[in-house]
């Protein structure tokens, strides 16, 4: 029978893992990049319906976690900083865990989900590979999580329950610290520098993202780089950029060790798998650096859904999750899986999951929902599950990026929530990328469609990596506004 076909619900439900990683861009295999070695991820994409062109809401972690994880924008949460409650700001409202929790979900968090509170102050080196045998305890923190995550799996899984578990990955996020020898899967002398390193011509200076929180990293404060556009030596881009690598194929393997483990205990045929990041990262495309832009490249995020019976050819397969060693991989191509390419949101997350699992839908928001406590602003999924092809109607994903001011200062990449006076927002159909920044009340929380201070257009097709802004040559302000204006309302 199609394991969609009814309801599940409560203690007979499906399983639920969900995995979520800190930064990871789509510079995986299953994406079709040639340098990464993520065997393991890309082994799972093989089994999945994988999405490649799914986009964050907000590319920083607290906002994007906040919102596939209630299921509403950021501007219903009214999160844009780390130093402001979504609680307090918008409404009490019901999370994704919460929700599998209260339908008799055994519900269970490991390492970084919800993003927990302000980063402090960051005194460490941007690269620092070590040993982890003269590490304290002899471990990192993803080591711990997966060995957590494994103790928990083998827990419930002898207690027979139904359960809900969310594995938060922190690598690749800065510093990048892992285990030194996988450094040796990327010879220096093999990096190359971004295909596009230099800031576009056309870039608004408000678009641009002056990454100050990789310039307050001695190793990077060393450099005596001037602000905000001094350029990264090429030595050390290089530097970031296999470290960046080392940091994926590092995380490859925890999630190799957690994905066999489900197979061991003989979860593969009754527990659900979701592979996502909060957001990506830039390596020096357009002379950036990390997140704190609405460009695809800090915006995109590998998204893939294992369901099985569904997305598996045969349920009772064997040797689904087999742990494959990145130092030892042969040169063998795994079949992509399903493969879909209209543009989706994270923010379609909570519904999609929820679904999957066969739990009650979830109605969706009012405007405004403050007062709501359960529903949803995201789209589900399900759709691209049971059918072929791209859907009959044209899709689009909604970013946005907040700014303090129209020119780098630095407190640009992340400006606390009073200081916001400008918002990017965004929209990614198939064929462009179309962004417009506009006037910000950070007390009202509200946009002034009016108050314009700059428009940005990329053709997708000829244009892939959005370095050349065509939006005076083509479009006018009043288009834009009649683009935007229904989510600004």
């Amino acid at each position: 029978t199609n394991p969609l076909s009814s309801p599940l619900g409560g203690a007979t439900g499906r399983n639920v893992l969900l995995i979520i990683v800190d930064d990871l861009r789509t510079s995986l295999g299953c994406y079709g990049d040639n340098i990464v070695k993520s065997p393991n991820i890309d082994q799972l994409a093989s089994k999945s319906v994988r999405f490649t062109n799914a986009f964050a809401q907000q590319a920083v972690c607290a906002p994007s976690r906040v919102s596939f994880l209630t299921g509403r924008r950021p501007q219903t949460t009214r999160l844009f900083d780390f130093n402001s409650y979504w609680r307090k700001h918008a409404g009490n409202y019901s999370t994704l865990p919460q929700y599998f929790k209260e339908h008799g979900y055994v519900t269970m968090s490991v390492g970084k989900v919800f993003h927990p509170g302000k980063d402090g102050q960051l005194h460490a080196n941007l690269i620092c590979p070590v040993d982890v045998s003269e590490v304290p305890e002899g471990t990192l923190p993803d080591i711990q999580s997966t060995e957590e995550a494994i103790r928990l799996l083998k827990t419930v899984r002898q207690q027979n329950s139904s359960f809900f578990l969310a594995v938060g990955y922190h690598k690749p996020h800065i510093p990048f610290r892992f285990p030194k020898e996988f450094r040796k899967l990327y010879p220096i002398e093999n990096i190359s520098l971004a295909p596009d390193p230099y800031i576009p011509k056309n870039l608004p200076s408000v678009a641009y993202n002056p990454w100050a929180d990789i310039r307050k990293r001695e190793d990077v404060q060393a450099l005596n780089i001037s602000f905000p556009y001094g350029p990264i030596p090429p030595h050390f881009q290089r530097l970031i950029r296999q470290s960046y690598y080392a940091s994926v194929s590092y995380l490859d393997g925890q999630v190799g060790q957690l994905l066999s483990t489900v197979e061991n205990l003989g979860l593969a045929n009754d527990t659900i798998i979701v592979f996502a990041s909060d957001h990506g990262w830039s390596l020096g495309e357009h002379g950036e650096w990390a997140k704190y832009s609405n460009f695809d490249v800090a915006t995109r995020v590998p998204l893939m859904f294992y369901v099985p019976g569904l997305t598996a050819t045969n349920q009772t397969e064997q040797n689904i999750f087999t742990y494959m060693d990145p130092f030892n991989i042969e040169a063998t191509s795994k079949p992509p899986g399903k493969v879909l390419e209209d543009p989706v949101e994270l923010v379609s997350l909570y519904s999609t999951i929820a679904e999957l699992a066969g739990l009650p839908l979830l109605p969706d928001c009012p405007v405004p929902s403050f007062h709501v406590d359960l529903c949803t602003e995201g789209r589900s999924l399900l759709p691209y599950f049971i059918t072929s092809g791209k859907k009959n109607t044209e899709t689009v994903a909604y970013s946005s990026y907040p700014r303090p001011s129209d020119t780098p200062q630095h407190n640009s990449d992340l400006p606390n929530l009073k200081d916001i006076r400008i918002m990017g927002y965004s929209m990614r159909t198939r064929d462009y990328r179309l962004t417009l920044w506009v006037g910000y009340n950070p007390v009202t929380f509200e946009a002034n469609i009016t108050d314009i201070h700059a428009q940005e257009l990329y053709l997708v097709k000829t244009d892939p990596n959005q370095d050349n802004n065509l939006f005076n040559e083509s479009l006018h302000d009043d288009f834009a506004q009649m683009l935007f204006g229904h989510i600004l309302k």
